[in-house]
């Protein structure tokens, strides 16, 4: 179990704001930390490593505390098992694959490198040198050398937003995959609903230091629950009328597909709008997200 109360003065290009975290996350949850830019959601992770200090609080792992303000506790990251991916790699330039991975054991596993060098699909590349990999082979390495310290907890800031489509489906599906196998408790900053709805079951929204909303992917993004069968989301690309009814274009993850809606249904949404789309016996019913 986590717990985490924290407040951090913060200074963004709004101004001076006010971080104020207050939530809880179970062994083995997938958590999403969703909101606009500058709303806290990076500082807040890097206060879980131990990056930053909070002005004031505590955090509790495991009924280990790793931050206190009052009892003057603040566990240095090195001490806290935690796994941090970073959205521009942080890899060594001079070092190879494998070596940037054996850096960040704590006690050298050569055993542990090779089967962390063939999960990630990296033991071709583990000779080279950064600036010889594609941004997906370099990502794989960034969560290798996460997984190395053998953390309990993995935080990932926005770590796929910069790969294309095709990579960045293959890489969730691995991450999904070291979730589970490593029985990892996992903070993800995303602002990809198609990969937020793949990967967690809660979702913290923080908008301006604060969170707004708290709950699973469908709690905070849709104003009711859908009971479909099947759910996935995509991007309206285009609407056409015909007849009495209209034809939606949507992107969902490398494929295009059409779906019929009623009038009612598309009043409210446009192109560019991301859609949650549910099939219940066959019959499809789409829902807006809301942002």
């Amino acid at each position: 179990m986590i717990e985490i109360d924290i407040e951090k003065k913060l200074f963004s290009h709004t101004g001076e704001m006010n971080l104020k975290i207050k939530t809880s996350a179970k062994k083995g949850d997938f958590v999403t930390v969703f909101g606009e830019s500058g709303a806290g959601k990076t500082t807040f992770l890097r206060i879980l490593a131990g990056l930053e200090k909070p002005d004031e609080g505590y955090i509790k792992v495991d009924n280990q505390v790793w931050f206190d303000s009052t009892a003057k506790i603040n566990l240095p990251p090195q001490k806290r098992k935690i796994g941090f991916v970073f959205q521009d790699y942080a890899l060594f330039p001079n070092m190879t694959v494998e070596e940037n991975i054996l850096f960040a054991m704590e006690k050298k596993d050569k055993k542990f490198l090779e089967n962390l060098l063939e999960l990630i699909d990296l033991k071709a590349l583990k000779n080279r040198k950064p600036q010889t990999l594609s941004g997906g082979q370099k990502q794989r390495v960034a969560l290798a050398r996460a997984i190395a310290r053998k953390p309990e907890i993995l935080l990932l800031d926005e770590p796929l937003s910069a790969l294309d489509i095709k990579t960045r489906h293959i890489l969730q599906e691995e991450i999904a995959n070291i979730h589970k196998q490593f029985k990892l408790t996992t903070f993800l900053v995303s602002h990809d609903y198609s990969e937020i709805f793949k990967l967690s079951n809660k979702v913290i929204y923080i908008k301006n230091g604060k969170i707004l909303k708290e709950g699973s992917p469908e709690e905070v993004f849709l104003e009711n629950r859908i009971s479909g069968k099947v759910k996935f989301t995509g991007e309206v690309l285009s609407i056409k009328k015909e007849d009495i009814v209209y034809v939606l274009t949507v992107a969902v993850g490398n494929n295009i597909i059409r779906v019929i809606a009623t009038e009612e249904e598309i009043k409210n949404i446009k192109i560019g709008d991301k859609l949650l789309i549910a099939v219940k016996a066959f019959n499809p019913i789409i829902f807006k997200i809301n942002s």
